[in-house]
């Protein structure tokens, strides 16, 4: 049966439709508001508007809960590796062994990038911000790939979708070995998604690299909880530029310049510099109260979530994978052990336990990038690296859905009304 909501203006009553979604709330149909009534919504940032029918992440922030089409996070990241999970945003299922291999070949045979634009790092002063970099070098990968930007081909689509996931782990190492004067790295094959990465990463010429595996688990976990999280910012900026047709370098390009905003991706690297501020573990009692101080400006980073009323879900599964690292590097590093006392702390204060301020998880891929030796410009990059694989899958959903448009918001016009120049101004 079918529902509708009344709205009335001026005497004026109108019915739009009640559209009913698989989970989460039911959202009104306003596509025709404008025609019926001559009015528009009025909705900044567009907090209380669906602009999309998507199949691919749900999230139900007050229960905390966080769904890959369907599949729990907790679950996936228990089963799963990152490639597998991957497919599954992609395609819709999780791979059989003969998918499973033959994306994992596909993938492989796009990690390098084309040997001319390792010379277009040159451009860039050593000091860039690898962001910025990523921004550049991406979307530069659209005059590199001719022969995948048709958007309307899906096997164009698919390889320009494989080339992205495969190539933004090398194009991230390689602005962090540029920003150090290093070699520039080439990928190996025979490694994990997360294997191959941290080798690129942290591998010099003149020595061997070992690959640890409890900091490539912790990796693969950090790829796998960052991977999608439904229309946030840089999503819907990937959509939106997608609405226009552009090429797929492109949308997901503007995708990482969304995410550079501290607002956004920089969460993490905003974690490290508060435990900079804190100092030392005397001062945490401190910054406590002054947090529970709504005169004071101070903040706690990396607790609560603007989505997760309740526990964010990724983050008990990165706790766990930080104390994991932790307990294997044996790290000797003040301002970690500040980040954990502080969590010992928060959890345990009624204060944040009845205001729900939990560690989140930028609180905890921020500490343990620091453990790795990460620097902070590096943590959005690497959230980028993540995200690849949801930018590609929505921009994927989007073109295939018959029903969209160019994205094209309205306004709530607040300037001068029609005005006339004067013919007597003076200089």
């Amino acid at each position: 049966m079918k529902r509708f909501a009344k709205f009335t203006i001026d005497g004026k009553t109108v019915e739009l439709p009640i559209i009913e979604g698989t989970c989460g709330p039911d959202v009104v149909d306003i596509r025709n508001l404008y025609q019926e009534t001559g009015l528009f919504s009025f909705d900044p940032g567009f907090t209380s508007t669906a602009s999309c029918f998507s199949n691919i992440t749900y999230i139900d922030g007050d229960k905390g809960v966080l769904l890959y089409r369907g599949y729990p996070i907790e679950d996936l990241v228990e089963k799963c590796d990152f490639l597998e999970v991957a497919f599954l945003l992609m395609y819709g299922e999780l791979p059989n062994f003969s998918q499973k291999e033959s994306f994992e070949q596909s993938i492989s045979h796009h990690t390098l990038v084309h040997e001319q634009l390792r010379s277009f790092y040159q451009g860039f002063r050593r000091d860039a911000h690898p962001m910025a970099i990523m921004v550049g070098v991406v979307g530069a990968l659209s005059a590199f790939y001719h022969d995948s930007l048709d958007i309307y081909d899906p096997a164009q689509r698919e390889v320009a979708s494989h080339r992205l996931i495969a190539k933004m782990p090398t194009i991230a190492a390689m602005a962090f070995n540029y920003s150090r004067g290093r070699p520039l790295p080439y990928p190996q094959n025979g490694l994990t998604y997360a294997q191959n990465f941290l080798k690129m990463m942290f591998a010099i010429p003149s020595e061997t690299y070992q690959i640890n595996p409890v900091i490539a688990k912790a990796m693969d976990i950090i790829f796998i909880l960052h991977a999608d999280h439904e229309q946030n910012a840089s999503t819907s900026t990937v959509r939106l530029a997608g609405s226009s047709q552009a090429n797929p370098f492109a949308c997901i390009a503007s995708g990482i310049a969304a995410l550079w905003g501290p607002a956004h991706g920089g969460a993490n690297e905003a974690v490290i510099n508060m435990l900079k501020q804190i100092g030392t573990k005397a001062n945490i009692s401190e910054f406590i109260e002054r947090a529970k101080n709504k005169n004071d400006s101070f903040r706690l980073m990396g607790f609560g979530h603007r989505v997760y009323k309740n526990y964010d879900p990724r983050a008990r599964i990165m706790r766990k994978a930080c104390h994991d690292v932790f307990k294997h590097l044996k790290i000797d590093d003040p301002l970690l052990e500040i980040a954990l006392e502080l969590e010992e702390f928060a959890i345990k204060d009624p204060y944040f336990i009845e205001k729900k301020l939990y560690p989140n998880v930028d609180f905890y891929s921020g500490i343990i990038f620091r453990a790795l030796g990460i620097p902070p410009s590096m943590f959005t990059v690497i959230f980028s690296v993540a995200r690849t694989i949801g930018w590609v899958a929505q921009w994927n959903e989007m073109i295939a859905d018959p029903g969209q448009k160019i994205g094209r918001p309205r306004q709530l016009y607040s300037g001068n009304v029609k005005r006339k120049i004067e013919d007597n101004r003076t200089s």
